[in-house]
């Protein structure tokens, strides 16, 4: 469990460290002023958060920023968001467009988007604002197959540097973990572990396409919950119901088990006998949810927990047991919902408005069906 990634990790950053040399003449009459990263490993979703300075030092008014992702990176992209503050204070933050581009002359290898600014920036004027990725799929058990004694390892990938086609002037980038445990990090002369996180720089004065590979091997025994599909079913009565049925495909996404699994042990240390593994799931259903059940194939299950008030009704479910690596599990939760809550009229029409979105906190879904329907 103690040996480092294999040298295949590093193949596209090598690539890509090929490719910064030949694209370090790209003109812009943009540069970076200053650019803060944080990337979130403490669960398995990894959240990575960049606050950006622009400035405009050409002669023209610049409308957009461009972002880029690696193809590798980008193909496990679950969300991505764009913001600034008016103001003082969270309630003046703004959401700024954000969209896919294919801009000429830029490496293949890379993905690129595009985010408009809420005016022209004109030359000498600078932006400070926030670009918040989501990516899934993006930590890699290492090793692959663990006991139910052992812990889980996992390996993430990316680069000390920010990969943008401006130049940046002062960076820095910290990496949180769920745990102080690391097997190991690229080091760097600008690069410190302390207690739970990494942290590079601050580098300065870099040209584009600047690219630094860091790999971290560490230890995440966060639930890998992974619904493969979800299938949402939500049905409106005009007598005054919206019934809500939920049906999943799950499995651990992490580690898989390998050799035999003791009850015994994982009753008497669970945190020690299968430390990766989850029994809990917790969906937070909307305000007034009624008539909740929770079922498989077998029958209804009794070991979920119910409770909740006018903001929320929160929903705790326990499956038939335990989930180790690779293991999977069927099930169903159905609850009902006041449609005055839901449903709301404008100019004759009526529009229903409710999520479609999975309400379990941290699992993640691959596959979501929605059907609607509506009866009298």
């Amino acid at each position: 469990m103690g040996k480092k990634p294999s040298s295949s990790h590093l193949s596209l950053f090598l690539l890509l460290s090929l490719l910064a040399l030949l694209f370090t003449s790209a003109q812009s009459d943009l540069v970076i002023s200053k650019v803060d990263r944080k990337i979130d490993l403490t669960s398995h979703i990894v959240r990575s958060i960049s606050t950006l300075k622009v400035e405009n030092v050409g002669p023209g008014v610049v409308s957009e920023v461009l972002f880029a992702i690696p193809n590798m990176q980008a193909k496990n992209l679950a969300n991505m968001k764009s913001m600034y503050n008016e103001g003082k204070g969270k309630s003046s933050s703004v959401d700024l467009p954000i969209a896919l581009v294919n801009p000429e002359g830029m490496p293949a290898e890379l993905t690129f988007y595009s985010v408009s600014l809420p005016k022209g920036l004109d030359q000498g004027k600078s932006l400070t604002f926030s670009v918040l990725a989501v990516y899934t799929h993006s930590l890699t058990p290492f090793p692959d197959e663990i006991t139910q004694a052992d812990v889980q390892l996992v390996v993430y990938q990316d680069t000390a540097y920010f990969l943008s086609p401006y130049a940046v002037k002062v960076q820095t980038l910290s990496i949180m973990l769920p745990s102080g445990r690391v097997e190991s990090y690229t080091k760097h002369p600008n690069g410190k572990l302390v207690e739970s996180e990494i942290k590079y720089g601050p580098f300065e004065n870099l040209p584009a396409f600047s690219y630094s590979p860091v790999i971290v091997h560490f230890e995440n025994n966060q639930p890998f919950a992974v619904a493969q599909e979800l299938v949402r079913e939500i049905e409106i009565s005009h007598w005054g119901n919206v019934q809500v049925t939920e049906h999943y495909n799950l499995v651990h996404g992490g580690a898989h088990n390998k050799g035999g699994f003791s009850r015994l042990d994982y009753q008497a240390r669970p945190s020690i006998r299968g430390a990766s593994s989850f029994r809990h799931l917790v969906a937070r259903l909307p305000p007034r949810a009624h008539s909740v059940y929770y079922r498989d194939e077998i029958g209804n299950i009794s070991t979920s927990h119910l409770w909740g008030d006018s903001r929320k009704t929160q929903l705790e479910i326990e499956p038939r047991y335990p989930m180790l690596g690779g293991w999977r599990t069927s099930f169903t939760i159905g609850y009902g919902l006041p449609l005055q809550d839901f449903l709301f009229e404008k100019e004759g029409n009526r529009f229903l408005n409710i999520t479609f979105g999975c309400p379990m906190d941290e699992v993640l879904v691959d596959n979501l069906i929605v059907k609607a329907s509506c009866f009298a």
